[in-house]
């Protein structure tokens, strides 16, 4: 969630929502489907370049659909397991959902028990494998949300929780362990956006969990941090990482978009940003204490509004190539008016950065947006690799294609392929706040959500129809449906495909 951000931030904008029709939806479908003309695909195809795109799909592409119906989902995250990398889990909201691979990505299933049952909302999902082989799934969970932006004015009980699976994702823990959480009670603070690390090296961390997070209370943010070294069935105390605090709202001036890396020694180099740029702290000790965090980056701001989509951030994803422990960030931001996705790195732990490399390689200043990227460095070859958003196919700046781009020069230059298969256009549908990537082995999966094409959109509306001519109100899951959007997963295969690629 946009990222929420969280997805705090966007179930207040569905709960609003959630009664009207999507006559805009189907409405924006059928102006796209008349633009881009594009067929309908099955449920795993090969991806092809709209016509006026001269991308090519990456080797071994597919696109396959998670959800089966269109509903209100978003902010997914996905993971391959280091021990079996048969086994692939994708985490998407709303609520707190997993879907499962036992076959690398060929078929999926959705599985059970993942959203907690004693709160009513659920998601900011992220999800990874420990050294064990154990998938981890990380989520906030609450029942109503404070002021729009402000989420720690009037906040009710909220928290940060993780369930584990020790069968690939099939099934998952009854009992969640806590990370931390709030009561409801005059003044508590709103805790947003978790993301969660795993230490799957080996040293003398390994197995180690981390997550951190933004905490907004009435007069600032700050960002959070906790460790599991059991795991993830208990988890320390939280301590505070930002040297710098922000500012307490969640659409400018807050400390927020945690991620982090693990170098092969067991260093933990994090990142998110602030109104500076992008920050960066590192922690030796397995993450009882950190660095001063500092600004390594300068940036364009950090929120922004992409044309026809409800809001946009452009928080960074850090990865490291544990051979070498060379490291990499990404961000988005319109430093060169349109928005780029953005790319610098690091061979020196951090101290030192890159000038920053567009990761999009269409026309500077085109006047065509890319943003929500997610960026995942491949253990096994360094391959820099990033999911984004390409708006380059429409001149009118507004439907969208997933882009897959993939560097295998340190991050000087990276080469783009057409990874989806059917336009998205958000039509001011929460669709954000970010995307999912993983890669192992050469073997590269993406995660995101697509809006329904008109032929999709008039199928879900039959149970809702339906449900009208008996006089009734409808099932909520079916008006749900009609928001319109799938999750998708990308798979591409470098592994046999060449050191040209």
């Amino acid at each position: 969630m946009r990222r929420p951000s969280a997805y705090a931030r966007i179930a207040q904008r569905h709960e609003s929502r959630t009664e009207r029709r999507f006559s805009a939806v189907h409405a924006a479908a059928l102006a796209l489907a008349s633009f881009l003309a594009f067929p309908c695909a099955a449920q795993t195809s090969t991806p092809r370049a709209p016509a006026d795109v001269t991308l090519a799909p990456p080797p071994g592409a597919q696109v396959v659909e998670l959800t089966t119906d269109p509903g209100m989902f978003s902010e997914p995250s996905i993971a391959i397991n280091p021990l079996n990398p048969q086994q692939v889990v994708a985490a998407y909201q709303v609520n707190a959902s997993v879907g499962y691979s036992m076959d690398a990505g060929r078929s999926w299933a959705i599985a059970e028990g993942t959203a907690p049952e004693d709160y009513r909302r659920s998601g900011d999902v992220s999800v990874t494998f420990d050294n064990q082989g154990h998938a981890l799934l990380c989520y906030i969970a609450f029942d109503k949300l404070g002021t729009e932006n402000y989420w720690a004015h009037n906040a009710t009980r909220n928290g940060i929780f993780v369930r584990r699976s020790s069968d690939g994702g099939k099934t998952w823990d009854k009992d969640a362990s806590t990370v931390i959480s709030q009561p409801s009670a005059p003044g508590i603070p709103f805790e947003d956006k978790p993301y969660i690390v795993a230490d799957t090296t080996h040293s003398k961390y390994a197995g180690n969990l981390y997550i951190g997070w933004t905490e907004f209370s009435l007069t600032k943010s700050i960002m959070l941090f906790s460790r599991s070294t059991d795991g993830g069935r208990t988890w320390s105390k939280p301590i505070e990482i930002s040297t710098r605090e922000g500012l307490p709202r969640d659409d400018n001036g807050a400390v927020e978009g945690f991620t982090g890396a693990v170098g092969a020694d067991g260093a933990l180099y994090v990142v998110w940003c602030d109104i500076s740029g992008i920050v960066l702290a590192v922690s030796e000790d397995g993450g009882h204490t950190f660095s001063p965090s500092r600004t390594v980056v300068k940036t364009g701001p950090s929120y922004f509004d992409p044309e026809h989509v409800s809001r946009g951030n452009g928080f960074p994803q850090i990865g490291i190539d544990p051979r070498n422990g060379e490291l990499y960030v990404a961000w988005s931001d319109y430093s060169n008016g349109d928005i780029d996705v953005l790319a610098a790195s690091s061979t020196d732990q951090g101290a030192t950065w890159s000038a920053p490399v567009r990761v999009n390689n269409d026309a500077p200043h085109n006047g065509r947006d890319q943003f929500f990227q997610w960026m995942a460095v491949d253990p096994s070859d360094g391959s820099v690799n990033v999911v984004f958003c390409d708006r380059r196919a429409d001149p009118a700046n507004r439907s969208y294609y997933m882009t897959l781009a993939r560097s295998t020069d340190h991050g000087q230059s990276f080469r783009n392929y057409a990874w989806s298969t059917k336009p998205s256009d958000p039509s001011h549908l929460f669709m954000g706040d970010y995307m999912g990537i993983a890669a192992n082995g050469g073997r590269v999966y993406g995660v995101w959500p697509r809006t329904a094409l008109e032929e999709e959109v008039e199928k879900s509306q039959e149970p809702a129809k339906q449900s009208e001519k008996a006089g009734g109100e409808g099932n909520p899951l079916a008006n749900a449906k009609l928001r319109g959007l799938y999750i998708e997963v990308g798979i591409a295969d470098f592994s046999a495909a060449g050191a040209t690629h």
